[in-house]
Parts: structure tokens; sequence; C-alpha cells
């Protein structure tokens, strides 16, 4: 266990990132995506958003908090999008754009670098818990609201609180509640035209859960003594038990730019 949520975070999107990449890549390029998708991209839960967005081929994907790039480059194999990656964490950026060659920017969720109404499309995949409360929440949103053009579309994967306490929850995660998460959307304009519960979506196809098995086995060969690894490990294990005992669950959502 870290000392406060900030090395907590550091440890899990960028130093175990950046392992991660690694692994990837001695592992070789069947194992790319499924490794760099670990922990938000389930290929179900990829395709029922993709089925939302329905991008074409050559459109731009605005992926913020994108990580490692997997979901992105999941898309891009199956679409044809052209994935813009955006993640805070310097090697974070760097393994993705390693991995995958898209045009990658380091930036914070709550101020994009592009111009309003830039993109028909974006998606924001298990960000939102990842911000220190409900102000940096909404500012998020709001983000996305203004670099989509007016009837464009968002998907968001988000982790819900489903009571008001959790048990032990993980360091520098502040999950929203669906009444709070719904508020700010309507507030902002942007329309819920879909959602979906994750759980209720087919696991992951066997070969896909044997390649993310064998990224983290040698993950934990090569780094379980780590601080970094363990803190990470903590999280991921913490995050898993509230899931299990129903006091957070994964939600999709397809969001409506509003018409202006």
């Amino acid at each position: 266990m870290t000392s406060n949520g900030g090395d907590a975070m550091t440890a899990e999107f960028d130093t175990v990132a950046a392992w991660t990449a690694q692994v990837a890549r001695d592992l070789g390029p069947d194992y790319h995506i499924p490794a760099a998708c670990r922990g938000s991209g389930q290929p179900s839960a990829l395709d029922w958003l993709l089925d939302g967005l329905a991008p074409g081929p050559g459109d731009t994907l605005i992926d913020v908090g994108a990580g490692l790039g997997g979901p992105a480059a999941y898309a891009a194999e199956r679409t044809g999008v052209r994935p813009a990656l955006l993640d805070p964490e310097p090697d974070a950026c760097r393994a993705a754009r390693d991995l995958f060659g898209f045009p990658t920017f380091q930036a914070d969720a709550t101020r994009l670098p592009f111009a309003g109404g830039a993109v028909a499309l974006a998606w924001c995949l298990g960000v939102l818990c990842t911000m220190p409360g409900p102000d940096a929440q909404r500012a998020v949103l709001a983000e996305l609201r203004r670099v989509v053009r007016p009837g464009g579309r968002i998907g968001l994967l988000v982790l819900l609180a489903c009571g008001p306490r959790l048990d032990d929850p993980p360091e520098g995660n502040h999950f929203p509640t669906v009444a709070g998460l719904d508020a700010q959307l309507a507030g902002l304009g942007l329309t819920v035209l879909d959602r979906r519960t994750a759980s209720d979506l087919p696991p992951h196809p066997p070969q896909w859960q044997q390649r993310l098995d064998a990224v983290e086995s040698e993950l934990q060969r090569r780094h379980g003594r780590q601080a970094a690894w363990r803190t990470a490990d903590n999280q991921s294990a913490r995050i898993g038990h509230l899931l299990d005992q129903g006091q957070l669950e994964t939600q999709l959502l397809l969001v409506s730019a509003p018409d202006r």
C-alpha cells in the first residue's frame, strides 16, 4: 500500500503500464492488443460501444485516458477508425506510441488539446473514477462535450458506486453513483442513448483470456517483488472485491452531444 492515492495511480497507470508494454513486445504482436486492453478492454464491451458509435473507416476517434492504447487499436482493427490517444502519464504515452504508432498526446482529461467540435466520436474508458472528485469528473465530461461536434457520440465505461459506502476502496479512486453521473450528463446537455451493465455481456473469448493470462504471469514473474507491482495489484484486488460484493458495477453508456 502506498502513502497516497497519487502514488498508487502512478504505479498502476504509468510504471506497470510500461512494464506491460515491454512484456507484450517480448511475447509478440498477437499479445499487443490484449495486453494493452488489460483492465478496461473486454472485447464484448468494446464491441457494444463500437456498435453504438458506428464509426466509419477513416473517422477519427479520440480516446481520452487511453493508457497503452489497446481499446483504440481494437477499434482500428475492427472498424478502420483512426484513433488519437490522450493520457496524462508519460510512460504510458511512450509505450502506446511504440506499440501501435497512433498519434499520442500527453494531456490531462480536463484540458484536451483539441478545438471545439473537432471530431464526431470520442470515448473515455475507466477514467472518471480516477479523477479526484465530482468537479473533476464533470470537467472531463464537459471537455468531451466540447470537442465532439453537435450530434456527435461519446462512449463511456464507468465504474459506479452502488451505495453510499464502500468496503476498503482503492486509493485515489472516486466512484460516482448512477444518479450522480446521470445528473452531470443531463446538466451538460448530454443525452444517454443506451446503457449496459458490463457483467451482462459475454466473457473474454478463450484465446484472448489465454493471452491475458500469459501477460499476467510474465508480469508477475518479472516484477512481482517490486513495490509498484504490489501497489497496482492491491488496487486491482480491491476493485475486484467491490465488484464481487456488488458494491461497484461497470456500466457502458452511449451518449449524444446536443445539437447546437
